[in-house]
């Protein structure tokens, strides 16, 4: 094996690492929502997207980067979660184009109730994760990562 084909096994490795940790942290996640508020994980990312803008409102195209889904996928759900009163759709004013996704005060309450159960199985998947050798570098730089919170 040549100098090359070892960088490319270092990134691959790296690549699988991540890949295994996103797995576990998924799963984790999947589990808590799904049990404590009947949400999956990319449904709460878009309760979560939502919420954190000014107005509780963005444009189809901004959620879709934000869940990092493709327009039609984003459309799909934007449907089943208005078809459950958790959002609404709303012209834009200055582009009668332009579709905003909202959330309803329903949308809002239920995000209230799953953020903690969220954050709660988000620590456990990264405590679980710190114990395994093979994870523990990734959730360690996570942690270096980590952006101080304005308060």
């Amino acid at each position: 094996m040549g100098i090359g084909d070892d960088a490319v096994e270092v990134r691959a490795q790296g690549w699988r690492t991540l890949a295994a940790l996103h797995g576990l942290i998924e799963t984790t996640l999947e589990r808590g929502l799904g049990d404590a508020v009947e949400l999956s994980v990319v449904e709460y990312t878009v309760l979560d997207a939502l919420d954190r803008q000014d107005g509780w409102h963005m444009r189809m195209q901004q959620l879709a980067r934000a869940t990092a889904l493709s327009p039609s996928a984003t459309t799909r759900l934007v449907t089943r979660l208005e078809d459950r009163g958790l959002l609404s759709r709303v012209l834009c004013a200055d582009d009668r184009r332009g579709i905003y996704t909202e959330l309803t005060p329903a949308g809002r309450d239920l995000y209230e109730r799953a953020r903690p159960i969220h954050d709660e199985a988000l620590e456990r998947a990264l405590e679980e994760a710190a114990t395994r050798p093979e994870l523990a570098p990734v959730v360690d730089a996570l942690h270096d990562l980590a952006l101080p919170v304005a308060g």
